[in-house]
């Protein structure tokens, strides 16, 4: 079968809208040089389109609101050729871009099937509520632990009971390099085993275990004292446990909200399926060794200290992004890492981070790209991106990366230009 009908194949398997898959291998993957090709060819060879798309780029990097400092590239999807770049080798602060690569990581290590599993033990008078590294763990989750733990307790002819957490599974939280502790409560925890409804805390733990308390007192179980922080025992009874939806949905739920939480915790259970401690550090070693020696993925000028793309210390080039997105488009990695591009924000998406609630394409320079574009935000004080996926007016498929660090306008006024560049990508905006 030829490259272009296995393509046909694998898109008609994507989500509908801008949902696709392509073959050929990654643009930036390293050539036996070791080196990534990252110049943009001459305009002059390119077909008509590519042609006026590259013209207009160029014009339009220039766009005052986004500032001096600004890198992009454009790739074909199917020739896997640099049709465009601008400073793409120039590594920046590329935000929430970052969780990219802790999804490409989280995928390969452990599947796009893996499920996280929150268990519940008993022993010495004591129900133990063990952390399993599941972030999208609910209240009504927790209320089937607890019915099922009040049902085994009562059959046992007990009615009153101690409460712990058990969050060992992680290394105390610490702060990574970059964040500061206004995050805290804000955009992020601090990073711990255990959670429920997704709940931005000092100790996500803790709640937990009031929760499970409380879901224990409805059910007719008498909780003797606070709810309180150990290891369980090797000889404690197995009473319950929950198993979370598999990874692929939990990435999809990252990347269309951005949630930095479950990011960070990805970047832990990455590191442990890893065998490398759950630390910033496990997690960021684990990343880097999966993209450049699982996939080539060009690493230069590649900096990374957590999951979230909060740490301003974080540095890739747009080049980089670009590869990394490239690798899913790819038919042999599509089983592993095919749920990224499905995942990824659709231009107009309420309820994602380019939905209409974030004022995400509504000018009229990119309005008409609305459902036309797949792609990750990022946006920190003094950092925008947008990377991503669309098919151009002619049909073919181009893989983007733009991150912005720097500009002195307004935070709105920089999307609109971003997502203008998207739309001329697109080939809409003409």
């Amino acid at each position: 079968m030829s490259t272009a009908a296995r393509r046909a194949l694998v898109i008609a398997a994507a989500a509908p809208v801008a949902g696709a898959m392509f073959a050929g291998p990654s643009a930036f993957a390293a050539d036996k040089s070791g080196s990534a090709r990252s110049a943009a060819p001459d305009a002059s060879g390119l077909a008509g389109s590519d042609q006026d798309m590259v013209t207009n780029l160029n014009n339009r990097i220039n766009d005052e609101r986004l500032g001096t400092g600004v890198s992009g590239v454009v790739l074909d999807a199917d020739s896997d050729k640099v049709l465009w770049g601008h400073n793409a080798s120039t590594a920046l602060m590329p935000a929430s871009n970052t969780k990219l690569a802790t999804a490409t990581a989280a995928l390969t290590v452990l599947g796009p099937d893996h499920r996280f599993t929150t268990k519940v033990v008993y022993g010495d008078g004591t129900l133990t509520l063990i952390g399993g590294g599941d972030r999208v763990l609910t209240s009504d989750d927790v209320a089937g632990l607890a019915k099922t733990a009040a049902d085994g307790l009562k059959a046992a002819g007990l009615s009153t009971v101690k409460v712990r957490v058990d969050d060992s599974l992680f290394a105390e939280p610490t702060m990574a390099n970059g964040w500061n502790e206004g995050y805290y409560e804000d955009q992020v925890s601090p990073v711990r085993a255990l959670v429920v409804d997704g709940k931005l805390s000092a100790d996500t733990s803790l709640d937990a275990g009031k929760v499970f308390a409380d879901k224990l007192a409805a059910d007719g179980v008498t909780v003797d004292g606070d709810v309180t922080r150990g290891q369980a025992s090797g000889t404690d009874v197995p009473v319950a446990q929950h198993v979370s939806p598999v990874l692929s949905d939990i990435v999809r739920k990252m990347l269309k909200t951005s949630n930095n939480d479950i990011a960070e915790t990805l970047l832990r259970m990455t590191a442990r399926g890893a065998g490398r401690p759950a630390t910033f550090e496990g997690g960021t070693t684990t990343v880097k060794r999966v993209l450049s020696h699982r996939y080539g993925v060009q690493l230069d000028n590649f900096e990374m200290y957590d999951g979230s793309g909060l740490s301003r210390a974080n540095r890739i080039p747009a080049a980089t992004v670009a590869g990394i997105l490239d690798l899913p488009t790819e038919p042999r990695y599509q089983r592993t890492l095919g749920s990224i591009i499905d995942s990824l924000p659709v231009a107009g998406e309420a309820g994602s981070t380019l939905g209409p609630e974030y004022g995400r394409f509504d000018d009229a320079n990119s309005q008409c790209a609305v459902g036309q574009v797949r792609a990750k935000t990022g946006t920190l004080t003094g950092a925008i991106a947008l990377s991503g996926v669309t098919k151009d007016q002619d049909g073919d498929w181009k893989v983007f990366s733009f991150i912005e660090n720097g500009s002195t306008a307004q935070p709105n006024a920089i999307k609109d230009a971003m997502d203008g560049l998207a739309a001329t990508v697109n080939g809409c905006w003409q």
